[in-house]
């Protein structure tokens, strides 16, 4: 079975266990996407914020505002919504609305990404395009994004090109890696992968972020001149996916199938693993079922085909058939 599948097959079992974890996944969406940038508030005013019980304060408080309204906007309206400058603009728009800022169209003045060396010294890490190159090369970005989608181009593999495309263009005077993350989150919704809306994205990302910088430093060279090599960025985009997905099956194992046989949760386990899992972190995704049980039910598996083991002694995997 598929990610997708293996989702939705689990949201109709379990309605409420997901019901929590899209509450939770808002939340934390929110603050770990302004908290990239350095935007931030108390844990007590975000989560008055998400529920409309205060009017923000500060200028901080005004940007977060603007992502929840954008978030909200994605999660309940991606169906409808197209990957093209329309929707971009719009986003834009929105996640400035209570700014007071311009929102809502590109620079008219070029952006320098200005990095700061150990020394404190402030240096130009990467030159965007220009202001007046932005309209022009947006356009063409969004037309070989419907290209290659038209094309098959796997969108795993498209979205992020498209995400580094949009940052190397830089085309908002402020946002762009907010608008980058939104426009993650509704092209996995596009494509059918959904784990966005049950796993925040964004605090991925910010829990990596050293390697997510690294990763999209290095794609960008040479990018200006079409030779840049996109994989380390995509590579980062995958394994992200990836964990998110992992975390899901996680909160999923550990949160709504107690109500099911211990033998039953560590089957669950090893069949949704998307990579061979050993015994030892089965029993730590499982800390409330014995070393026995989970042996038990491993034997039991192999001996039924459904898995494999890989390797021996300490050092033994298992994985689907």
């Amino acid at each position: 079975a598929t990610l997708k599948e293996r989702t939705s097959y689990r949201k109709e079992r379990n309605p409420l266990v997901f019901r929590k974890l899209e509450d939770s996944a808002k939340i934390l969406s929110v603050k770990n996407s302004n908290a990239i940038e350095g935007i931030v508030t108390s844990d007590r005013r975000l989560e008055s914020l998400m529920r409309r019980d205060v009017e923000p304060i500060g200028h901080d408080e005004m940007e977060i505002a603007g992502y929840r309204d954008a978030l909200t906007m994605i999660h309940e309206n991606h169906a409808q919504m197209e990957v093209d400058e329309t929707t971009i603009l719009e986003l834009h728009r929105i996640i400035m609305s209570y700014t007071g800022n311009e929102g809502g169209s590109y620079k008219r003045r070029d952006n320098s990404i200005i990095g700061v060396d150990e020394n404190g010294n402030r240096y130009v890490h990467f030159e965007p395009t220009s202001a007046e190159e932005t309209p022009k090369a947006m356009e063409q970005m969004i037309l070989a994004y419907r290209d290659a989608e038209q094309n098959g181009v796997n969108p795993l593999l498209l979205i992020p090109c498209f995400i580094l495309d949009f940052l190397s263009i830089h085309p908002f005077m402020d946002g762009n890696g907010r608008m980058s993350r939104l426009l993650t989150l509704l092209m996995y919704y596009k494509a059918g992968y959904d784990v966005g809306k049950y796993i925040s994205l964004e605090e991925r990302i910010n829990s990596t972020k050293t390697q997510y910088y690294d990763a999209l430093t290095t794609s960008s060279v040479n990018w200006h001149n079409g030779t840049n090599d996109y994989n380390p960025f995509i590579s980062y985009y995958l394994n992200t996916l990836f964990m998110c997905y992992r975390g899901l099956y996680r909160c999923f194992v550990t949160e709504g199938d107690k109500k099911e046989t211990k033998n039953n949760r560590v089957e669950a386990v090893v069949s949704n693993s998307l990579i061979p899992i050993s015994k030892r972190e089965i029993m730590s995704i499982l800390p409330d079922v014995s070393q026995t049980t989970v042996e038990a039910c491993l034997h039991r598996m192999i001996v039924d085909g459904r898995i494999e083991r890989i390797g021996g002694n300490r050092n033994a995997r298992y994985r689907r058939v």
